[in-house]
């Protein structure tokens, strides 16, 4: 009998060990019989997996493989394009490597796929092979398109969602717990977690649903829903959260954990009462953006350097002040992060108590049982700690508590809600603590905020007026081969069209001196406190941000926008 004809491929499967000889004999014959190729006659029969194929194909034609059920996909490259393109070509961007965009293919050869990725992202692009499944999953765990949304609202029955108020506690449960429901919620949240939203907001009015995500500070509205998907888009909500279903009359908060990807996130929920129904709030908790070094928050390297020798001193009061949303708390976890160590007990009383992080101690407030932050205050200082971290001071009792703690010897975190760091000190006064005891217990006041960074690749060089850079606060001098940036209008793919991806802080650290504690024991007001500062060489938020503006990380609108 004639031995049956091996191709280039069969002796390559043979070379990596992949098949016997037997193996491929037989399936050349089918291929001969059926006219099938050689390699899905080989997976047909179970003698090869599709992975495995693809590998050898990949080294065929001088190509990388990604096996992407071990690869850790980047989740910001591969939203770079949307699921209906990446479907169409069975492709996905999945990584970034010397300036190129790493795109996992199943036909790399396909260049009107190739020349749409260029076109889309406007990267150059570096083509790997993968199989079709594995670019699929990858597709479904990254990418929602509009289609999906649509498909999701459309399959939402009608008899589950009709007279609100007519509905019992079972009832809603059962509309909270429909399948196409269930599919609508993990879209909005995987879509949010993917394009790096802080927060969801789900917004009844008369006629339709609102959908806003905040992504890097800002609201953005995705998509309006009909109002008929309102009722079991707040019981599915409040069913994860575990709240009470069937009260819709007061405010409730719950909080619970989902997987998108490959991790776990936190939401915090909170729900509001409105004249057209509830108002439901979704803060998304990402444990792996928690950044830990004060350094990639932006603090340069001087206020760094002051805020570091105040707060890893045995005992005194580091303050740190802020709007909502500006990053104190991130700011806390940098600086305990550094203190965390075997030999000391730290002690934080939060609320909510955002973040869990290994070796503390965190203490949730409680008020409906009494917890409050003074009450936990009193018996921490019961328990023997080193560190102490209050979420926030909100009354004078916490506040007064506080300074005390850092006059017997602790050393104590917490933040405060004021404009900027002189303020912090007469706002505490304010609050009915002695001047003196704050002169002798606060070591430094650090005020911060948050501004978008501009989009590395879309980034356009500024034309201001000279006029027109003094009044903001620049020296011309300074100036000097220096080149200012501002957002692309439109942006680009990367950041999603807004000119912007990411955020940096914005800080101004005051350390407490003999000057100061002076002016503070003579009850001066925030304005004489912050011209002695200034004239001692502390940098403003307005100054730190201009300075960011010259680096090219930030625009001057932005730095306008967040800072007065």
């Amino acid at each position: 009998m004639e031995k049956p004809k091996q191709d280039r491929l069969g002796r390559l499967l043979l070379q990596n060990n992949l098949i016997t000889e037997d193996q491929l004999n037989e399936a050349v014959i089918e291929h001969d019989g059926t006219g099938k190729s050689l390699g899905k006659v080989l997976i047909d029969n179970g003698m090869l997996t599709e992975g495995q194929l693809t590998s050898v194909l990949a080294e065929q034609i001088g190509i990388g493989y990604a096996d992407l059920g071990t690869y850790k996909v980047d989740p910001a490259a591969a939203t770079l394009i949307d699921a209906d393109l990446a479907r169409r070509h069975m492709v996905c961007p999945i990584d970034y490597q010397d300036g190129k965009l790493v795109v996992a293919m199943a036909d790399p050869t396909n260049v009107f796929a190739l020349d749409d990725m260029r076109i889309m992202t406007g990267m150059e692009v570096l083509p790997v092979v993968s199989t079709r499944d594995d670019i699929e999953a990858v597709i479904g765990r990254y990418l929602h398109s509009g289609a999906e949304i649509d498909e999701a609202l459309d399959e939402v029955g009608l008899e589950v969602l009709e007279e609100e108020e007519e509905k019992d506690e079972e009832e809603l449960k059962e509309a909270g717990e429909e399948a196409p429901i269930v599919k609508y919620v993990n879209l909005i949240i995987s879509e949010a977690v993917n394009e790096n939203a802080s927060d969801v907001h789900i917004e009844p009015s008369e006629n339709d649903v609102r959908v806003r995500y905040r992504i890097d500070g800002v609201l953005h509205e995705i998509r309006r829903s009909p109002k008929k998907i309102h009722p079991g888009l707040v019981s599915r909500l409040k069913i994860l959260a575990e709240m009470n279903i069937a009260e819709r009359r007061l405010p409730q908060d719950g909080r619970f954990t989902t997987n998108t990807g490959d991790k776990d996130v936190d939401l915090r929920v909170a729900s509001l009462p409105t004249v057209y129904g509830e108002k439901m709030v979704l803060r998304i908790l990402d444990r792996s953006s928690l950044i830990i070094s004060l350094t990639d928050l932006g603090m340069e390297e001087g206020p760094l350097e002051l805020f570091t020798t105040s707060f890893e001193k045995p005992y005194g009061t580091c303050i740190v002040t802020g709007p909502t949303g500006s990053g104190k708390t991130t700011t806390m976890y940098a600086a305990l992060s550094r203190l965390n160590r075997r030999e000391v007990n730290v002690i934080t009383v939060e609320d909510p108590v955002e973040y869990q992080m290994h070796g503390l101690n965190q203490v949730q407030v409680n008020t409906k049982v009494g917890l409050t932050f003074a009450a936990s205050l009193r018996s921490i200082l019961r328990c023997d700690p080193d560190i102490v971290m209050i979420g926030e001071i909100r009354d004078a009792e916490s506040a007064k508590m506080a300074i005390e703690s850092a006059l017997t010897g602790h050393m104590v975190l917490c933040t405060l809600h004021t404009n900027d760091a002189p303020s912090a000190v007469t706002r505490m006064i304010e609050m009915g603590v002695e001047p003196f005891l704050i002169a002798s217990a606060v070591d430094s006041v650090v005020s911060q905020r948050l501004a978008r960074r501009l989009c590395t690749r879309c980034r356009e060089e500024a034309d201001h007026e000279p006029e027109y850079l003094e009044k903001v606060g620049f020296s011309l001098d300074d100036l000097e081969d220096v080149v200012i940036y501002k957002a692309k209008k439109g942006g680009c793919p990367f950041c999603n069209h807004s000119g912007y991806r990411g955020r940096i802080g914005l800080y101004e650290v005051m350390t407490v001196s003999e000057d100061i504690e002076k002016l503070v024991v003579d009850v001066a007001t925030a304005h004489e406190i912050g011209r002695l500062v200034q004239e001692k060489g502390m940098k403003t938020l307005r100054q730190d941000g201009l300075e960011k503006v010259r680096k090219g990380v930030t625009s001057i609108e932005e730095v306008l926008r967040v800072v007065m």
